[in-house]
């Protein structure tokens, strides 16, 4: 594989309910996720995060291995309720505790902390005030973030808000496949917009108190392409596009909202969570973005399932996902398509020309496992997607690193735990940990990276 250039990051992620388990412990407060997983049939199996991987309990097992994998950077998130029981009020120490032992573990092993703030958890106190849909706990996520930061700020400078708000606000708000598990358009939309202004307002605070530090968020930047050359799937391409990136990255890097989201969500919503102030608030300056890609969209026109835009969800909005194209398919059933990573790196380039650097956040798949866990399908998959990254840093593309999902198998979200996305397989029964030949790949890949970037003097 071609070098990256001196400097790239290489590393993998997990987030805080996927792994962490001890959901009662040390004086946790329930999530979202805790409520959603409840509701007989919300999830695969009646699966919950309440152990997960218990990372909560085997961290420091978790970070040897990290060591033996040799990445230098770690992204992780951070359980809002496990700081702020209920979202705000009385810090909780022994949940912070945690994390700085956590943090100490990783640099004593030479791994930078990546922190994100929120991946999906919101405390379900502050749900059963509003939650997304709510200004308020656009504030809530202000004041949770200088909590942290005041904690750890000292050793952590790697600052992410938010992991993919169009998961939080559309699939949780308006599919309903995700917690909250609500069905809602102006709800949806209001959400998607109160996670950016939360988003603003805590960039904002944190670099106030800690302007040397680097700030940004993650968004899941999947291209919407239309399955065939008519016009109608090219509008619905574009409709797509819009639900899942523009109402986010418009604001975001383009300093405006999107032309054609009054139109696309006429009688939906009347976008009055819109505020005077909120683009300049939204659109602070930052260090990074990060971009999840796991596979393109495939877009055609379809009917309006509900006739009455005054009862649509947001995600009603005339498409059809569903025709995918003839191209190898993972185990979740998602295409192949390494070179969409390119196209999306370098479309969001050359969208927004001041985009600040780029790393890829999360890129990953599910495979059946084999006997040993030899697990090459995997390994084809990252090897693919790497050079599709290094073609896009050849087009100009300013990509900083790269992190693989999953680090651990871990609770995936909806689909319960048999989904395995893990270098490391977890024994669920047992949690014991045993790391796939994808893990030793990546290994081998890491050090021949560093060796020869080290001999290019």
């Amino acid at each position: 594989m071609t070098d990256f250039p001196r400097g790239f990051r290489w590393g993998v992620a997990t987030s805080s309910y996927q792994i962490e388990g001890a959901a009662d412990a040390d004086g946790r407060g329930p999530s979202i996720w805790d409520a959603f997983a409840a509701v007989p049939g919300a999830v695969a199996n009646g699966d919950t995060g309440a152990v997960a991987c218990d990372h909560y309990h085997r961290m420091p097992e978790d970070v040897a291995l990290l060591g033996e994998l040799g990445v230098d950077a770690y992204r992780f998130s951070v359980s809002w309720s496990r700081v702020l029981p209920t979202g705000a009020g009385a810090v909780e120490p022994r949940g912070l505790d945690f994390y700085s032992r956590l943090v100490d573990e990783l640099l004593g092993r030479g791994i930078e902390p990546f922190l994100t703030l929120y991946h999906w958890d919101l405390p379900q106190a502050l749900e059963e005030r509003g939650g997304w849909r709510s200004r308020d706990t656009a504030l809530r996520f202000a004041d949770y973030a200088l909590v942290v930061q005041e904690a750890l700020g000292d050793r952590v400078t790697k600052w992410t808000t938010f992991n993919e708000p169009y998961v939080s606000s559309i699939v949780g708000y308006g599919e309903g496949r995700h917690a909250p598990g609500a069905r809602e358009g102006h709800g949806s939309l209001a959400a998607a917009h109160h996670l950016l202004v939360a988003h603003g307002l805590a960039v904002r605070a944190l670099r106030e108190a800690r302007p040397d530090h680097e700030f940004g968020i993650v968004l899941n930047q999947s291209p919407s392409v239309p399955v065939t050359g008519s016009d109608a799937d090219a509008a619905a391409a574009r409709r797509h596009d819009l639900l899942l990136r523009r109402q986010f990255t418009e604001p975001l890097f383009g300093g405006a909202y999107p032309e054609d989201y009054e139109e696309t969500f006429a009688g939906v919503t009347d976008a009055s969570f819109r505020l005077d102030g909120d683009l300049e608030l939204i659109g602070q300056p930052l260090d990074y973005v990060g971009i999840n890609y796991y596979y393109r969209q495939h877009v055609a026109d379809a009917p309006h399932r509900d006739p009455d835009p005054a009862t649509r969800t947001s995600i009603d909005i005339g498409i059809d996902t569903t025709r995918l194209p003839d191209v190898p398919r993972t185990a979740m059933n998602w295409p192949v398509e390494p070179h969409g990573l390119t196209d999306t790196l370098v479309g969001l380039t050359r969208r927004y020309p001041d985009l600040p650097p780029v790393y890829v956040t999360e890129n990953g798949c599910v495979y059946p496992d084999n006997p040993g866990f030899v697990d090459q399908e995997r390994i084809e998959f990252l090897r693919t997607h790497l050079a599709a990254a290094r073609d896009a840093i050849d087009a100009g593309v300013d990509l900083r690193g790269y992190f693989v999902w999953s680090f651990l198998d871990n609770f995936e979200w909806a689909h319960g735990y048999r989904p395995r996305f893990g270098l490391v397989h977890v024994d669920y029964g047992t949690l014991v940990r045993t790391p796939r030949a994808s893990f030793h790949w990546y290994r081998d890949l890491v050090a021949e990276q560093r060796a020869a970037v080290g001999a290019a003097g």
